[in-house]
């Protein structure tokens, strides 16, 4: 993003990008745990943004680590509950409907992810040159994405591999099959300043 503070704390309406998407849990879930993993020396700034906000949604606070990876390692050290949900802090607009989903599949199935379909074509880029690909065999791939607790616990047993993009990716090296469920396309992840501009308007518009 080019900037000098953590995505997540960049606001849209006044307000950080992670405190919208802790609301978003919220409403889902009041009673839900909700752990958040910042870089240790950004926590002290998130609480104060906290204090001056006055955001009274209850989360605590876990130092992350070199990568996504040690980071949700660390986050789930503190976790409790037989269901675990990772959401990225800079998703926003993620539905509640799509969080239930998530959830209510996960209760059956060990692990859920939400999803959406690809309206542009898609190439695979080779040696010489690239060819099509059929574009309703893929996904782009979303969060929450949701586990049972003791299989996401194995998982992250696992020594870091860099093909680990997800925890869908972590969970699945051990053999585990991966649901999909039907993601939100607003549910955009907010990396670039394209991105930025793209979420004030979606937040005027759900005003």
């Amino acid at each position: 993003m080019g900037t000098a503070i953590p995505k997540q704390f960049l606001e849209i309406d006044q307000k950080p990008i992670l405190m919208l998407c802790l609301e978003k849990f919220h409403a889902f879930d009041a009673a839900m745990e909700l752990i958040v993993t910042l870089p240790e020396n950004e926590i002290q700034r998130w609480k104060e943004i906290c204090d001056q906000l006055d955001f009274k949604i209850q989360h605590e606070l876990v130092a992350g680590g070199a990568n996504r990876f040690d980071s949700v390692k660390n986050g789930l050290s503190k976790c409790n509950g037989d269901l675990i949900g990772v959401h990225d802090g800079v998703r926003p607009f993620v539905s509640v409907e799509v969080i239930k989903a998530c959830y209510d599949l996960a209760v059956q199935e060990v692990a859920v992810i939400p999803v959406i379909t690809l309206k542009e074509s898609v190439r695979k880029v080779e040696t010489e040159g690239s060819v099509a690909l059929d574009r309703s065999k893929y996904r782009l791939v979303q969060t929450p994405q949701v586990f049972q607790k003791a299989v996401l616990d194995e998982a992250y047993q696992q020594e870091y591999k860099a093909e680990f993009t997800d925890d869908a990716s972590v969970v699945e090296q051990l053999g585990y099959t991966i649901q999909l469920v039907d993601g939100n396309p607003e549910n955009i992840k907010i990396t670039t300043p394209f991105d930025l501009e793209i979420a004030k308007l979606l937040l005027r518009n759900n005003h």
